[in-house]
């Protein structure tokens, strides 16, 4: 998969994309990740990126001219994707049918936003982490990115840990986990995942997410 990411701030992609699971991604080929800094496409000598909003308002606004540039300058054919608070809700659903893509664009917002002609023009997707305001949609779109390139073939070493995990085929929240020691100062590990009784085991983990997800996302049940 290629990922295109144009953005303000480079290293707020580069530096945590390159860690881990994400770094060995790149170094495997699932991940080819290229970050472009928009100021590239500025205008003029101090190469400018944004502007007063039109009809007056706070902040500055992202302008159309260097992200029109910085998306042309790319390959043909790349889904292009918005940060934004104002976007659709970002979920486990939208990463597992992004991750059929062959290759995202994302345009990190920031300030009070980007020219609506870009997404006007580019029929860019909007996409939102949550109910709340960042300072930089870089950082937005590394967790997306990570949520959707760790779903690709075989990037995680256990095809089933994208399988038996909050969100997934059920839709609830994943059972709590435990390791050794089985006894840590009084506090025990559950009789049942020590038994060695797989069945057992996997009743009580149904059971356990279950309650989880009525505990911590109501809202879960009702969708």
């Amino acid at each position: 998969m290629r990922i295109d990411v144009i953005t303000l701030f480079p290293d707020l992609v580069r530096v945590p994309l390159g860690l881990s699971m994400m770094g060995r991604a790149q170094q495997q080929g699932a991940l080819d990740l290229h970050v472009h800094d928009l100021r590239d496409h500025g205008l003029g000598k101090h190469r400018q990126v944004d502007d007063t909003p039109a009809g007056g308002g706070p902040g500055m606004v992202l302008k159309p001219e260097p992200l029109f540039a910085a998306i042309e300058s790319l390959p043909p054919g790349g889904r292009l994707i918005i940060t934004s608070p104002a976007g659709k809700r970002f979920s486990q659903a939208t990463a597992q049918h992004l991750a059929t893509t062959d290759h995202l664009i994302f345009i990190s917002g920031h300030y009070e936003g980007i020219d609506h002609r870009v997404i006007e023009h580019f029929q860019a997707e909007e996409l939102s982490l949550g109910d709340y305001v960042l300072t930089n949609g870089a950082i937005a779109a590394v967790v997306m990115i990570d949520a959707i390139v760790r779903l690709l073939p075989g990037v995680l070493g256990d095809e089933l840990s994208a399988v038996e995990e909050s969100f997934g085929p059920t839709g609830l929240l994943e059972a709590p986990q435990y390791t050794k020691p089985a006894d840590f100062r009084g506090l025990p590990v559950p009789d049942v995942l020590l038994g060695g009784h797989h069945g057992k085991v996997a009743e009580w983990r149904a059971a356990q997410s279950l309650v989880r997800t009525r505990a911590n996302r109501p809202d879960l049940l009702k969708e």
